[in-house]
């Protein structure tokens, strides 16, 4: 039902903005959550393409592409889909937005919130590895096949939740948590290539990143040993990894995040949004 109202706000806005007949023209079907955080696929005529606020997206060659909305994505998405003719229609679509859960935190020490000095030239260096595995937009549509829950555990942490600690702002959390003893297997939630298998980054400790296609990548952290190698290719429900609670991590969990492009989605409504059939 949820997903259904955000498919109809969508097409509402695009009624109300849109050329007539823009909407069954330009875009054949969506397919997906039109809220922030949200991972939504679209399908045009082939040898159409698409531009999303401005930037062209990855198309296939049946015309399948992949949208991605952030934590904080504003009301209103603009598309323009021009045909293989080169006729132009520009659309507009309704985002909802979410409300997330705050949690001020005060008289924490000051060395616990802030890295060390001495590892900031580390913390960058694992940033930019982070960023060249997420950076590939291959042609590859795996993600067509659908996703499935990396392991089986209590969730213990939500996508866009913060902590203000002693009154400063921290980076909203961005995956989502499951509880589970070290050692418990991870699963591949959808076929892809791996990115990245690093056993030991400053925050993320133990971190394994697959590649899933058209920039859509599954990043997964503080793993306590990784099964698969860089450049290898997984099946979805393949065994990856398994907990742990390295890097900076309170206790055994692991955190599942994804990313299309450089935008951080919710793997929650991804699981919701595109179960595996």
């Amino acid at each position: 039902m949820q997903r259904s109202f955000y498919f109809l706000s969508a097409v509402l806005l695009c009624a109300m903005v849109c050329a007539p007949n823009s909407l069954a023209d330009a875009v054949l079907e969506w397919r997906g959550s039109w809220q922030q955080g949200g991972l939504v696929l679209g399908k045009v005529q082939p040898g159409a393409t698409i531009r999303y606020q401005g930037e062209s997206l990855k198309v296939s060659a049946d015309g399948q592409f992949l949208v991605g909305f952030s934590r904080s994505a504003p009301a209103v998405s603009t598309f323009v889909v021009t045909a293989a003719n080169g006729v132009s229609t520009e659309s507009q679509y309704a985002i909802a937005a979410r409300t997330y859960d705050v949690q001020k935190v005060e008289g924490v020490p000051q060395r616990t919130v802030e890295p060390p000095a001495e590892q900031l030239q580390r913390i960058r260096s694992d940033s930019a590895l982070v960023n060249k595995a997420r950076r590939p937009v291959t042609d590859r549509t795996d993600f067509l096949g659908g996703f499935i829950k990396p392991l089986e555990g209590p969730i213990t942490g939500v996508y866009g939740s913060q902590r203000v600690y002693n009154g400063v702002p921290k980076s909203p959390h961005y995956g989502l948590d499951y509880a589970a003893p070290t050692g418990s297997i991870v699963m591949a939630p959808a076929a892809g290539v791996v990115r990245l298998a690093h056993r030991d980054l400053f925050y993320s400790g133990g971190t394994l990143i697959v590649d899933h296609g058209h920039g859509l990548t599954s990043s997964f952290l503080h793993l306590s040993d990784i099964l698969v190698a860089e450049g290898s290719r997984v099946q979805r429900g393949d065994p990856i990894a398994r907990v742990g609670a390295t890097g900076r991590a309170t206790g055994p969990h692991l955190d599942w995040r994804m990313n299309w492009l450089n935008v951080r989605i919710d793997p929650a409504l991804v699981l919701e949004s595109f179960p595996a059939q």
